[in-house]
């Protein structure tokens, strides 16, 4: 593709993008996740008068798709909603359906609905377990995506298809262009053989089918992509590849985030004293983007892909990688750096352990650390729970913790550079009012203080835990200060000890040996008495 990407084969006529999307109607997989609730936010706020958001949704946990939207409805990421124009949240539909099955497990009515009302998709929906097996990850990230795309083909007034990849799905290039590569494998023969083979057969061959990809995650989505371009002469579409996605920037409201994946768990078991070391390398580039440009990003893609031409692309399928780019800099570790610092100014509450854990590349030295500091705590914890005969929970978190950082460092411990020409171009030729709603690149990010809206978004939002209480946690921090102090000062009187005792014992035998020695002939002369 083009340095300059969509600008390149841009019509002559423009339509803003907030009256292009009103009187359309919206389908969205994915609608009932992070950047889904961000994305049918913003969509309803400010693009114009939607006619309707269809979100796919399946039943869970006793709660049917229509009480699961109700449900999603009152979430904190709405308030502002609620509080401007409540009555478009009256335009969030459920559609009941499930990703794995062929026509999405949709009724007659409802792909009535699609067909002939639905003119933009945005396919977000995908498992985002980094740790799945092969057939759960192709199942849900590559036959699902298969299922919406033979959806699409038959809905008549379709204008734009936004697929959801991932900037890391294509791990064995360290530098990755805003374009389509080619597969590693024919999605077709995978997903097939996903639905024949047995388990046994399939955890002998995954390796060797994963090549250089770290997980099965980024396979199935690198397979999907291979899928998106498929259908390039067939419907309208385009491909975004949003990299580690953060707490909002500004929108709904700053620092809104409900998903402990990715560097917001980190942050928190750092912050509540569970995490002791990261493996992570300190100077390469954080890859990251808030999560409200990234969707700013999504909305522009779908309206853009309806005002390029095609045909004078070197790419038939738009691809945007949504990073940080060359936008700011910003390496792990001043993430670190500036996270501890304002981690001890807006503390968590209820913290197990004082939170100064460290960034290493040693991995030796970092599992020796997780081993004296996460491991042996957790089952001294849990020890003395089943002495007072409660419910134990500390090695059970510290699994998990282990599963999730051994995912996560292969993303930390790599360098990254993702072209973002595309996405920046995106706000080429918007208005001065589009270009205000529809931030990308040009705003200013103040580092810090985002730093400290992500601290406190996740201290509200994922833990629950009031800025009322800020005086008590810090109170609380300070006892775990000094009770850090003394643990170390009394660790180090330990380890003085058995030294002195190492020692002494060392000189007894030694003292023994020479004695012995002073009784043989010859070697006892030699010995000064």
């Amino acid at each position: 593709m083009s340095s300059n990407g969509c600008a390149l084969g841009e019509k002559m006529s423009y339509e803003g993008v907030s009256k292009w999307y009103s009187g359309r109607s919206v389908f969205i997989t994915g609608g009932t996740g992070y950047m889904g609730k961000v994305l049918i936010e913003k969509l309803l706020r400010d693009c114009g008068d939607i006619k309707f958001i269809y979100v796919l949704c399946r039943p869970k946990r006793g709660f049917s798709p229509a009480n699961r939207i109700e449900q999603i409805r009152k979430l904190a990421v709405f308030d502002r909603l609620r509080i401007e124009c409540p009555e478009k949240l009256k335009k969030i539909k459920a559609m009941e359906g499930d990703l794995g099955q062929p026509g999405l497990g949709l009724s007659d009515e409802n792909k009535s609905i699609l067909f002939n009302e639905v003119s933009i998709v945005f396919n977000g929906a995908a498992s985002l377990r980094l740790e799945s097996g092969l057939k759960d990850a192709i199942r849900h990230n590559t036959t699902g995506t298969k299922h919406v795309l033979d959806l699409a083909v038959e809905m008549k007034n379709l204008a734009s298809f936004v697929h959801l990849s991932t900037a890391f799905c294509h791990c064995e290039f360290d530098t990755l262009d805003e374009t389509i590569y080619p597969s590693p494998a024919n999605p077709e023969d995978v997903m097939r053989a996903v639905e024949w083979m047995d388990d046994h057969t399939l955890e002998i061959i995954t390796p060797r089918l994963l090549g250089p990809h770290p997980n099965c995650y980024t396979y199935s989505k690198r397979l999907a992509e291979s899928l998106v371009s498929q259908y390039a002469n067939r419907i309208p579409i385009s491909v975004a590849r949003p990299s580690i996605v953060t707490p909002s920037f500004k929108e709904p409201v700053p620092g809104w985030v409900d998903s402990l994946n990715g560097p917001v768990g980190v942050i928190v078991a750092g912050g509540k004293g569970v995490i002791r070391s990261v493996l992570c390398s300190p100077d390469y580039e954080a890859e990251v983007v808030p999560v409200d440009i990234a969707i700013n990003a999504l909305i522009l893609i779908a309206w853009k892909r309806t005002i390029i031409n095609v045909d004078v692309m070197d790419d038939p399928v738009p691809c945007y990688n949504i990073s940080k780019g060359d936008i700011v800099h910003l390496n792990w570790g001043e993430v670190l750096a500036k996270g501890k610092r304002y981690a001890y100014e807006y503390p968590f509450d209820a913290g197990l352990w004082y939170p100064n854990g460290s960034m290493r590349t040693n991995k030796l030295m970092h599992y020796f650390i997780v081993f004296w500091l996460q491991v042996v705590p957790a089952y001294l914890i849990d020890g003395i729970m089943v002495l007072a005969r409660q419910k134990t929970f500390m090695v059970r978190v510290q699994k998990r913790i282990a599963v999730g950082m051994e995912v996560l460092q292969y993303f930390t411990m790599r360098g990254w550079n993702f072209k973002i020409e595309n996405t920046k171009a995106l706000i080429n030729g918007l208005n001065e009012e589009d270009m205000n709603k529809f931030y990308i690149s040009n705003t200013e990010i103040d580092i810090e203080k985002y730093m400290i809206q992500v601290l406190l978004g996740a201290r509200q939002y994922c833990m629950k835990e009031p800025l009322a209480n800020l005086d008590r946690a810090r109170f609380h921090l300070k006892l775990l200060y000094w009770l850090n102090m003394v643990t170390q000062v009394l660790f180090g009187f330990f380890l003085l000890w058995v030294f002195v005792r190492a020692f002494d014992s060392f000189k007894f035998l030694l003292d023994s040996s020479t004695s012995s020695f002073t009784n043989v002939p010859i070697i006892g002369s030699l010995i000064p008495k």
